[in-house]
């Protein structure tokens, strides 16, 4: 899984041969300045740009490649016994409403190079039959993280924050909610020189603009009823300059962007999960305390945890759900959930690279 933090590679070799997957090996494999460069570059046309997304793809399936090794050393597997690689690729362009998605990563190549089947393109059969193609995950927490009792919701704060909504009493639902780190990482970048803001100090330290975030706030995304997904098409770094009136200072702007992820999340969960009392956190966004800590006051009903309490990497989860998606293709069998992705039917998903 590489997601849209646009920061590495997140690795694992899952079996699953029982109910519960069971995590193996794990790895984690930074991507360098110039192919992040590269690859938010072509979020934006530009000149070129069909060749330079090739390039681009071949040098992440060498990237998946070269992830593949330490996973099979550390769980001492034979790449024989694998039977598939579930490679979500990097997303460049996501436009369901114009009836595409784009994930670049050159699944051929990377099946040559490992010697494995790989399973790749998820999102683009769900989006032929009329949903957004996004987000995928539900359909693995569902199986893997629902409780017959309690009522929980998985929140992931990758780049874009979505949640799965676990009621014991409906059917499971989810959505993008907006924004997650890729518009503080990015703030982080410009101004502090760092990937990321460690544990939300820097923006503990400013303060929030209240009229700022009132502007971001009023994004139509927000008020758009499930199901919907969302993107860098929409929430990047032009889209937060033309917010700002210029003289803020910048620990307040990533303060108010803190703010933002927490109040689009925790008004997500009250307009379309009503009654929850759980909310497990994954992704990068669980290792941020101050945002865990400005969530749980902004749901003051509910318990804020990390999936790692219910015995689930949180670092790890989305790329177990890629491997468990791409074995649903491999049965045959559908994995997208049409009250999630908002398809007109359930689908077998992903294209099958077979290594012989």
């Amino acid at each position: 899984m590489s997601g849209t933090s646009l920061d590495g590679i997140d690795a694992v070799l899952a079996d699953l041969s029982q109910a519960q997957p069971k995590l193996l090996a794990s790895h984690y494999l930074p991507f360098d300045g110039a192919l992040k460069e590269t690859l938010l570059a072509l979020h934006q046309p530009d000149h070129n740009e069909l060749h330079q997304a090739q390039l681009a793809g071949n040098q992440l399936a060498r990237l998946y490649a070269r992830s593949i090794p330490p996973l099979l050393a550390q769980a001492r597997v034979s790449a024989d016994r694998v039977s598939a690689i579930g490679c979500h690729g990097q997303t460049i362009r996501h436009c369901p409403e114009h009836g595409y998605t784009l994930q670049i990563g050159n699944a051929a190549l990377l099946a040559e190079l490992a010697g494995i089947t790989v399973v790749s393109d998820f999102r683009s059969r769900d989006i032929a039959a009329g949903g957004q193609g996004a987000p995928l995950v539900p359909a693995f927490h569902d199986q893997v993280l629902r409780h017959p009792d309690a009522h929980r919701v998985i929140v992931n704060i990758g780049g874009i924050s979505n949640l799965t909504d676990l009621s014991p009493d409906a059917a499971t639902t989810g959505f993008d909610c907006g924004p997650g780190n890729l518009l503080m990482d990015a703030w982080c970048a410009q101004h502090i020189g760092k990937p990321y803001d460690g544990n939300g100090a820097w923006a503990a330290s400013g303060k929030v603009l209240p009229a700022l975030l009132e502007q971001m706030l009023n994004e139509p995304f927000f008020t758009l009823a499930p199901p919907k997904s969302t993107g860098r098409d929409l929430f990047n770094m032009a889209w937060l300059h033309g917010k700002l009136q210029g003289g803020e200072l910048a620990e307040d702007v990533q303060a108010t962007l803190l703010e933002l992820t927490c109040q689009t999340i925790a008004q997500a969960i009250r307009q379309h999960c009503a009654g929850a009392k759980e909310i497990y956190l994954c992704g990068g966004g669980a290792h941020n305390q101050t945002l865990r800590d400005r969530l749980a006051s902004a749901l003051p009903d509910c318990s804020v945890l990390t999936t790692n309490d219910l015995g689930v990497d949180s670092d790890y989860l989305e790329a177990i759900a890629f491997a468990w998606l791409a074995q649903q293709t491999l049965h045959g069998k559908p994995a997208n959930l049409p009250l999630v992705t908002g398809a007109t039917h359930s689908c077998i998903l992903g294209a099958v690279y077979r290594n012989s």
